[in-house]
């Protein structure tokens, strides 16, 4: 029994694979037990993503928003259901292998940058290849490459404290690209901005989708949720709303 039941997960992540959903979660739940209570931060949750698409999630705080992109990021693990990356079944993989998923197949940007502040910019944006083992050579050209993406190559011996918000975020952006991800989960990426940069970061985001990127967005913020394609809106732990928007 436990044999068919491996083999229809492996045909239906090979399936998800050959039709180019690179996220799918089937009835996913995340529950804390706080005391006597059961507290269901995502409950339930079927949310299909396909390669190329722009999608923005979003919600207010409280909503459950944050810990699905944690368990959409591989940084957490439900307590219930189903999630495929690319096609792996993440509830299947060996910590190892959940390890090599989060740094080959997503890349992360979050709103409070989570750079080296003694590190450059290109040591920053390195910092993926060399947990993947690439040869300094490759990594560094890899890495210059992902910081002209962002248009900061004039700036990639500066340190975090030489940087704007802007310029720090964009690096963050370029270090999150560098490994060709599957996906860039941006996590509230505007919300230590002001509104001038953050329209700047976003006309970034919109670009790297026009080039090919999957984008996921995370943010409580309309203005920002409106530069995605698509609008998913959680409320108590659900998916409340599933749109596309009209540009």
């Amino acid at each position: 029994m436990a044999t068919a039941a491996l083999t229809d997960k492996t045909a239906r992540g090979e399936e998800l694979r050959r039709n180019n959903i690179v996220i799918r979660t089937y009835d996913l739940w995340k529950t804390y037990i706080m005391g006597d209570q059961e507290i269901h931060a995502v409950s339930g949750v079927d949310l299909e993503i396909k390669r190329g698409e722009y999608v923005a999630i979003m919600g207010p705080s409280g909503s459950g928003k944050s810990t699905l992109m944690n368990l959409i990021g591989c940084l957490d693990t439900p307590s219930k259901g189903d999630y495929f990356i690319n096609g792996y079944l993440v509830s299947d993989l060996s910590d190892d292998e959940l390890a090599r998923i989060r740094n080959k197949e997503i890349g992360f940007v979050f709103q409070t940058f989570n750079l080296l502040p003694r590190a450059t910019a290109l040591h920053n944006v390195e910092l993926p290849l060399i947990y993947a083992g690439v040869p300094a050579e490759e990594r560094i050209e890899r890495a210059k490459q992902a910081l002209r993406l962002t248009d900061l190559e004039q700036r990639m011996y500066h340190k975090p404290s030489e940087l704007s918000g802007g310029q720090r975020q964009r690096v963050a952006i370029a270090r999150a690209l560098v490994n060709n991800p599957s996906i860039l989960l941006a996590d509230e990426p505007t919300g230590n901005l002001d509104s001038a940069t953050s329209a700047e970061i976003m006309a970034l985001f919109d670009r790297l989708h026009k080039q090919g990127n999957t984008i996921v967005l995370v943010t409580h913020e309309r203005d920002i949720a409106e530069y995605a394609h698509r609008i998913v809106t959680i409320r108590d732990g659900k998916i409340h709303r599933d749109e596309v928007n009209p540009h």
